[in-house]
């Protein structure tokens, strides 16, 4: 399953969950395997789900250029079959405990995830642990995948908010696997085989890049026994060196493509997802695009009626990140819309926000966040991101606080610094009509 960054998916990487009335302490558990494989679990006595998910920490910024597309293309292959057990033997027995299986692979993880009633937990981690170890990759199965994963890219290439934003950040990390897709390329996945997916595989499913979490009703030590019994065989390694931080690129494209409507990107760069301005970060966008009560909704929408969709988004990574809006408008008014948006930069960089209005962008923000994680699945993958990034689990009231510590002039103190012209992109998709917007005319 191929997953886009979502506009909400930097927020996710902080949060943790509320407790009624005094705040509870979270029932968190760590430990590692012998070899290296961390464990954490969280224990949440009202449900009677667990979630447990296998991530492996390299997505597709990890690929070389002849890569690119492979960790997507191998999440696909674990599931058409292990050494014990056929594609088909893997969804009965997950269907025959009413369970749910689920993939993922984006920029910088690969998530297999399972969510099942407690009762069924070995049974999950047993066909979760034989997934990522035991692949087949049958020659014949991986000729097949290609038609799919083509398929694939073709559904994801007829979407323009798709090709906008894949086209934006290819010219934003120009050069570096961050800014290649994750689905890969035609060529690419073309050219893929059964022993590039294999050596793969024995390279980058290794213990110094995996991570079990779970969360539910669960017993810490009895689900470390089971990750014990099925991945204490592997042999320890060392983990890779991560890769410098790329470099971002400021560049105006257009690209033409007969549409009804003209679609656009503009973005900075911003922190990366632990920097310790995050919290400020966060506010900046919520009040910029991050819902129906933000500037750009308000007054690109509902005041001036330039754009049916519309708001900002910030992509967040372990070394860099990018602030970007989209929006999707007429060809007649795309130049208009566009400088709508810079007068809102403008705005953030040279006004602090009304005392009204970053309470509301506090609450929303707080509230947004604290109702995302009301699921064992989605409590469960939050464990991994903030292991993965932080090291550690940031409680309820730290996380508050350090929201409600944010002052009007350190949101607009970061506008300054982000909102620098010379470091704004933007990419153009369809027909605009009129002269096309250059760098003297992006002024905010």
């Amino acid at each position: 399953m191929f997953q886009l960054s979502s506009r909400v998916t930097a927020l996710h990487w902080k949060l943790e969950p509320m407790a009624r009335g005094t705040t509870e302490p979270r029932q968190i558990q760590t430990a590692q395997l012998p070899n290296g494989i961390r464990v954490v679990t969280e224990h949440m006595p009202h449900v009677r789900s667990v979630s447990v998910g296998i991530w492996i920490n390299s997505g597709s910024r990890s690929e070389t250029k002849p890569e690119n597309g492979i960790s997507h293309f191998l999440e696909h292959m674990l599931f058409k079959g292990t050494t014990s057990r056929s594609a088909e033997q893997i969804a009965r027995e997950v269907d025959s405990i009413g369970g749910h299986l689920d993939a993922f692979t984006s920029k910088e993880l690969v998530s297999y995830n399972t969510k099942v009633l407690d009762e069924h937990v070995p049974v999950a981690i047993d066909v979760l642990a034989d997934l990522v170890l035991n692949p087949v990759m049958r020659a014949e199965d991986v000729e097949k995948e290609k038609g799919v994963i083509l398929e694939e890219l073709k559904m994801e290439a007829d979407n323009p908010e798709y090709i906008v934003h894949e086209t934006f950040i290819s010219r934003f990390w120009k050069g570096d696997a961050l800014g290649k897709p994750i689905i890969g390329t035609p060529k690419t996945i073309k050219s893929f085989t059964r022993e590039m997916l294999n050596e793969y595989h024995q390279r980058v499913y290794r213990p110094s890049n995996i991570l079990i979490t779970s969360a539910g009703y669960l017993d810490h030590q009895e689900l470390y026994k089971l990750v014990e019994d099925r991945f204490g065989g592997l042999k320890p390694d060392i983990a890779p060196k991560a890769a410098p931080a790329p470099a971002t690129h400021a560049e105006i494209t257009y690209k033409r493509k007969r549409l009804q409507q003209v679609h656009l990107c503009l973005g900075v760069p911003s922190y990366p997802v632990a920097h310790e301005r995050r919290y400020a970060g966060y506010l900046l966008n919520t009040v910029l695009g991050g819902g129906m009560s933000s500037r750009l909704f308000q007054n690109i929408r509902e005041r001036q009626g330039l754009a049916y969709a519309v708001f900002s988004e910030l992509n967040l990574f372990r070394d860099t990140g990018c602030l970007a809006v989209y929006a999707g408008t007429s060809k007649e008014n795309a130049t208009k819309l566009v400088k709508s948006v810079l007068e809102e930069f403008r705005r953030l960089k040279e006004e602090t926000v009304p005392a009204e209005e970053l309470r509301r962008a506090k609450d929303h923000l707080k509230g947004s966040l604290m109702l995302s994680l009301e699921s064992t699945s989605s409590r469960m993958a939050n464990l991994a991101r903030q292991e993965m990034y932080f090291g550690r689990f940031i409680s309820l009231d730290e996380l508050r606080e350090a929201i409600e510590q944010v002052p009007a002039e350190e949101i607009q103190s970061l506008a300054q610094h982000f909102f620098d012209p010379k470091g704004l992109s933007m990419t153009v998709l369809g027909q605009p009509e009129g002269p096309a917007l250059d760098r003297e005319t992006l002024v905010c």
